[in-house]
């Protein structure tokens, strides 16, 4: 079994971010009289970034909880996280696409996993750059894809409705 935790150093990078700029910003905005520091909180870009602080870190600690990752057996992947699991088995994959983004880049990594599940409409798609060790998870991946079949070429009729 392999397991593939949900990456959270973009979290960790924004909430820095956003701290070091609202510090910056308290020691320019703010005023020194008597040998004291004042500062007026009162100041609407203050409660601003004040907000965005608070709700990076609180996206830190909820993506902690919820504590997601990817298990992948030789016959099913899992979908875990804290409160949920639920399982694909192989056998229940239509077919499986590996393919390069062209909108979104997750981590550098351009790569996603499109899978359609039998008798489901719905198709999944999973971002590799957002797991750790994106090319371990990849290489797990194509060793599924060679056990199902590949997405069928769409047509011409198909690629004019899009």
């Amino acid at each position: 079994m392999k397991v593939f935790p949900y990456k959270l150093d973009f979290y960790y990078q924004q909430a820095i971010m956003y701290l070091i700029t609202l510090i910056a910003y308290t020691i320019i905005r703010g005023t020194f009289t008597d040998a004291q520091f004042v500062f007026v909180y009162q100041d609407p870009i203050f409660s601003i970034m004040l907000f965005f602080v608070v709700f990076a870190f609180s996206m830190i600690v909820s993506n902690r909880i919820r504590n997601r990752r990817i298990k992948i057996t030789d016959d099913a992947i899992k979908f875990v996280s804290r409160f949920k699991e639920w399982s694909l088995a192989i056998e229940d994959i239509e077919w499986m696409h590996i393919t390069r983004e062209r909108k979104v880049e997750t981590a550098g990594k351009l790569q996603a996993v499109i899978i359609k599940r039998k008798r489901k409409k719905r198709l999944i798609r999973i971002r590799v750059g957002r797991y750790e060790r994106p090319d371990d998870f990849l290489k797990a991946m194509k060793e599924i894809a060679q056990q199902v079949p590949r997405r069928p070429k769409r047509s011409l009729s198909d690629k004019l409705k899009r």
